[in-house]
C-alpha cells in the first residue's frame, strides 16, 4: 500500500491539530455546528458505544451515501439512521430531513466517527493526501480546499507522528473530482492564469480607468473581453493595486466611503456638482451617488428642528383649510408708527412693520406648529436606508413654509427687541450687539411660545429677551471691570457714543461685503461653521456650538477649536486685504 505522508505543520487548512489522542480528547474537538440534531445525538452514541471496526465501517457506509443523496429532496431519518448503522432505530422516526441538511452533516459525522477511532495513518487501507497535497495537484490555494470541504470533499482525522491531522482518502478525492469537474476546472484554470493575461487586464482595466469608468464599470467589461469571471478580475485588479501601489490602477480606490466623505460629497452636490461628475470623481456607479445623496439628504431632513406645540385640532382633518389659509386682515386700519429719533436706516426701518392683531397673531402660530407637526409625521415614515425622494421633497417643502411663517412673526416683532435693548444698554454699552443677542432670544420665544393659553406673544417674548440681557449684561461688566485701568478709558468710550450713526451702519454694510471676500480663505469645514455659528446662509439663524457639532457629526469643543482657528485666519486674510478690524 502506498501512503501519501502528511504535512509536519501543525495547522492544516482550517482545522486544528491536537496533541491529545485518547477518547475524551477526541469527544472535545468534535464538530459542534450539526444542522440537524438526531444525526448530532447518533454522532455521540456511535462514539460512545459502538466497537472501534464497526466505526469504520459505519463511516465508510456514510460517506458511500453522500454520494448518492440529492440536496433538492427530503430524507426520512430512519433511511439514513438504516443506511449508516444498517440497524433499525428503537423509536421509528418519520421526520423528514432535507438533502441539504443531510449532506452537511454526514459529511461531518464522517470526521467526528473517525476522530474518535484515533486511526493511525499506518492502519488507512488507501493511499491519503494532506490539504497541502491537494493544493499543489490541483494548483489550487488551502483556502480552496477548505470551501471544497464545505461543498462535499469528505475528509478524515488521522494520527501521524503522534498528533491528530485532516487528510483525505484518495477514494474521496477522486469521486469528489469525478462530481465536481466544472468546480474543479474552474479552480485551476484562476490559479493558472499566465503573466501575459494578468498584463493584459491591467492594461486594459487601465485604459477604462483613464476615459473615467469606475472600478465596478471596468470589471464588468474586462471580464466581457477576456472571458473571465467578474470575482476573476476583481481579485486580479485589486491584488495588483495591492502589490504595486505606485503603478495603481485605482490609487484612490476605497472599499467603502466615511462618513466624512459621504457629507463632503453631499456638500459638493449642493454647490452644483453633479451626479456623473461626483461618480468619476469617487470612482463610484452613479446609482450609488444618487443613493449616498438620499441617504445624507435624509439624515440632515431628520436633523431639521422641528419641535413644535402641539394642538388636539391639529388631527382634525376638517381644521385643514382653515390653519392653511392666508392670514386673516386687520380689522382696524394699521397705522405707521413713528421710529424713536437717533436710529439708523435699518433699525427705523423695522417700524414701518405692522404689528400683528390677537387673531392674525393666534393663526400665524397655529399655522407655523402644523406645518412642523405635519412634516415630523412624515419624518416618522422616511426610511433611512431607502428614502422616498417624493418623501423628502414634502418635508422640506413643510419645512421651509413654516420656516417662511415664522419669519413673519419674528418681523413684526423685532421693534420689540429694539426698544428692550435700548432701555438696558449703558453708556459703554454695545446696543448693536444687544439687539443681536435679543434677535437670537426673540427666534427662540417663536419656536416656544404656546399660543393655545391665551396670552399675547409679546409678553412671553418681553419676558424671554429681559431674561436673556439679565444673563450676558451682568458678564458683559465683569469683563470689562477686569480691564480697567483708567478714567481715561471710560471718557474715550463715551466719545463714541456720539458718532453719526448712519455712517457706523454704512460702515456695517461694508464689513459684511468685505467677510464675504475673506471667507474664501478658509477651508470649506471652516467656512461651513462659520456660517453656521453667525447665521450668515439667506433666512438662517445662528446656531449654538452644540447645534453645530451635531449638524457636522463632532463634538461641541472640537467647533470651538476649529471656530477659533477659523476666526484667526479671517483676521490674517483681514490684513492681507488691508481691512480694519472693528474696535
Amino acid at each position: 500500500m502506498e501512503l501519501v505522508p502528511l504535512s509536519r505543520h501543525r495547522k492544516i487548512g482550517t482545522v486544528t491539530e491536537t496533541s491529545d489522542v485518547r477518547m475524551a480528547g477526541s469527544e472535545n474537538k468534535m464538530n459542534s455546528d450539526y444542522k440537524i440534531v438526531l444525526i448530532r445525538e447518533l454522532r455521540d452514541q456511535q462514539v460512545r458505544f459502538t466497537p472501534r471496526n464497526k466505526r469504520s465501517e459505519q463511516a465508510d457506509r456514510a460517506e458511500k451515501l453522500l454520494t448518492e443523496l440529492d440536496p433538492s429532496k427530503d430524507y426520512p431519518f430512519d433511511f439514513l439512521f438504516y443506511r449508516v448503522t444498517e440497524v433499525r432505530p428503537d423509536a421509528h422516526s418519520m421526520r423528514l430531513i432535507k438533502g441539504e441538511d443531510a449532506v452537511h452533516d454526514l459529511r461531518l459525522f464522517v470526521e467526528d466517527i473517525t476522530d474518535s477511532m484515533n486511526l493511525r495513518l499506518e492502519e488507512a487501507s488507501e493511499p491519503v493526501h494532506t490539504v497541502e497535497d491537494l493544493s499543489k495537484r490541483f494548483n489550487v490555494s488551502t483556502k480552496t480546499i477548505s470551501r471544497w470541504r464545505d461543498q462535499g470533499l469528505v475528509s478524515r482525522r488521522f494520527i501521524s507522528e503522534g498528533r491528530k491531522r485532516v487528510g483525505f482518502l484518495h477514494s474521496s478525492v477522486e469521486r469528489f473530482v469525478h462530481q465536481n469537474k466544472l468546480r474543479v476546472e474552474r479552480g485551476e484554470r484562476f490559479s493558472q492564469m499566465s503573466d501575459t493575461e494578468r498584463d493584459e487586464i491591467i492594461d486594459r482595466a487601465r485604459r477604462l480607468a483613464s476615459q473615467g469608468d469606475n472600478l465596478t464599470e471596468v470589471i464588468r467589461q474586462v471580464s466581457r473581453d477576456v472571458h473571465r469571471s467578474v470575482e476573476t478580475i476583481r481579485y486580479t485588479i485589486k491584488n495588483f493595486d495591492r502589490k504595486y501601489p505606485s503603478m495603481a490602477v485605482f490609487p484612490e480606490q476605497r472599499d467603502m466611503l466615511s462618513e466624512e466623505d459621504k457629507r463632503a460629497l453631499y456638500q459638493q452636490h449642493l454647490r452644483g456638482l453633479s451626479t456623473v461628475m461626483l461618480a468619476k470623481r469617487y470612482r463610484r456607479t452613479r446609482s450609488s451617488i444618487i443613493r449616498i445623496l438620499n441617504e445624507q439628504r435624509a439624515m440632515r431632513i431628520r436633523e431639521l428642528a422641528l419641535d413644535f406645540v402641539a394642538s388636539p385640532e391639529f388631527e382634525n382633518d376638517s381644521a385643514v383649510d382653515e390653519i392653511l389659509a392666508d392670514t386673516p386682515n386687520s380689522i382696524s386700519p394699521s397705522r405707521k408708527l413713528r421710529a424713536p429719533s437717533g436710529l439708523p436706516a435699518y433699525l427705523a426701518s423695522l417700524y414701518e412693520v405692522p404689528l400683528l392683531e390677537p387673531q392674525q397673531e393666534v393663526h400665524l402660530f397655529r399655522k407655523m406648529n402644523f406645518l412642523k407637526y405635519k412634516a415630523t409625521k412624515l419624518i416618522d415614515k422616511l426610511d433611512p436606508k431607502a428614502p422616498s425622494v417624493a418623501l423628502m421633497d414634502q418635508i422640506e417643502k413643510l419645512y421651509e413654509d413654516a420656516l417662511a411663517v415664522k419669519n413673519k412673526v419674528v418681523q413684526a416683532n423685532l421693534r420689540l427687541v429694539v426698544s428692550i435693548a435700548k432701555r438696558h444698554v449703558g453708556p459703554t454699552g454695545d446696543l448693536f450687539g444687544l439687539i443681536s443677542d435679543g434677535n437670537v432670544s426673540l427666534m427662540r420665544a417663536v419656536d416656544k411660545f404656546d399660543y393655545n393659553r391665551g396670552f399675547k406673544f409679546s409678553t412671553y417674548a418681553h419676558w424671554a429677551i429681559r431674561k436673556n440681557f439679565a444673563r450676558s449684561i451682568p458678564d458683559e461688566f465683569k469683563h470689562r471691570e477686569r480691564f480697567r485701568t483708567s478714567s481715561e478709558e471710560i471718557f474715550q468710550s463715551r466719545e463714541d457714543l456720539r458718532a453719526d450713526h448712519l455712517a457706523i451702519e454704512i460702515d456695517q454694510q461694508s464689513r459684511a461685503d468685505q467677510i464675504g471676500k475673506i471667507l474664501h480663505s478658509l477651508d470649506e469645514r471652516e467656512q461651513q461653521i462659520i456660517v453656521l455659528r453667525f447665521g450668515l446662509g439667506k433666512g438662517a439663524e445662528p446656531r449654538t456650538l452644540k447645534e453645530v457639532g451635531e449638524e457636522l457629526g463632532v463634538t461641541k469643543e472640537r467647533i470651538r477649536q476649529l471656530e477659533l482657528r477659523a476666526l484667526a485666519k479671517l483676521r490674517t486674510a483681514a490684513e492681507r486685504e488691508k481691512i480694519d478690524s472693528p474696535e
